[in-house]
């Protein structure tokens, strides 16, 4: 588990997404700030939410020129089927094996439990973590001060 503070390099990873194609953060870098959504489950009522909520706001990531990727441990034949079931038209990742691997790069996943904690980050064209907050459970609030952030860096 690293202990990730603002200022640091976030780590690289590639995961597969719903369609099975690699994602790699640092292949963002110099285009684009990335926002992370670690979020525990598919299918559960807050992630849903969560999640959708994201989609409803996502032009206003895109506005300012931010890629979105939402990560969990759940296998990507399950991520397609939540990504469809809720339109949810953004990389979603899956953390599934080595189980929870970036989650425990990026400090936040749960041992005990099996999945990332929900949290959140983003990450500057240059790679580096630019702000973070770990929620029990989401705020309508957390997303508006996700949006601010990204529009203090352009």
């Amino acid at each position: 588990m690293t202990d990730l503070h603002l200022g640091d390099v976030a780590p690289d990873f590639t995961l597969r997404d719903q369609f099975g194609q690699d994602i790699t953060l640092s292949s963002y870098r110099e285009r684009k700030a990335v926002a992370i959504f670690f979020y525990p489950f598919a299918f559960s009522g807050v992630c849903t939410g969560e999640l959708t909520g994201i989609r409803n706001r996502l032009d206003e990531f895109l506005t300012f020129d931010t890629e979105v990727l939402a990560i969990s441990c759940d296998p990507t034949y399950a991520i397609r089927t939540f990504a469809d079931q809720d339109g949810l038209n953004f990389p979603l990742l899956s953390d599934f094996w080595p189980h929870g691997e970036v989650a425990d790069e990026y400090g936040v996943f749960d041992d005990s439990k099996g999945c990332p904690r929900r949290s959140s980050y983003i990450i500057d064209k240059a790679g580096t973590v630019t702000w973070a907050v770990h929620n029990a459970m989401p705020e309508g609030r957390d997303l508006d001060e996700h949006l601010r952030q990204l529009q203090a860096q352009v």
